[in-house]
């Protein structure tokens, strides 16, 4: 799914989360989100992602899976990306496991492991592409938020 929105960034403010999500877009695709105190002062208010994830923080299940989303990194650390994005709502894996699903990663290298956390960390857009869901690896989004996305989830 394309956003349909001229490039720029975007925010709403939840009350689930205590602060603000932020998604920024270019050519249709999401390039980033974020969860900050208050959004930046150009930030617009419509976009229909927000109204999706607005949702989905108030309980209505989705994986976000047909968001288009810009994965402009190293195609390494960009196929365990896609690979948490096949994580089930609602299910959790290891950074083990991840690596297994992760195209040309071994299982049992711990270089694979390492990969697979620095992926998680430096995720572009936590949520959309759900890294809470790997219970022992890093997420992007703060902590309290990572929290808070696996509790919506039962995880």
């Amino acid at each position: 799914m394309s956003t349909d929105a001229a490039a720029g960034i975007y925010a709403r403010e939840s009350g689930y989360l205590e602060r603000y999500v932020q998604v920024g877009t270019a050519g249709g695709r999401v390039i980033s989100v974020s969860f900050p105190e208050s959004p930046d002062d150009d930030a617009g208010g419509e976009l229909p992602l927000l109204d999706r994830v607005q949702a989905y923080l108030e309980g209505e299940e989705d994986d976000f899976a047909d968001v288009d989303v810009a994965m402009t990194m190293p195609t390494d650390q960009r196929r365990v990306l896609e690979a948490v994005r096949e994580v089930p709502y609602g299910e959790q894996v290891s950074v083990k496991k991840l690596a297994g699903m992760t195209p040309k990663l071994d299982v049992d290298d711990d270089e694979a492991h390492q990969l697979v956390r620095t992926a998680l960390a430096d995720n572009p857009a936590p949520l959309v592409v759900p890294d809470h869901r790997v219970r022992d690896g890093p997420s992007a989004a703060p902590p309290e938020v990572e929290q808070r996305l696996r509790s919506l989830e039962g995880l």
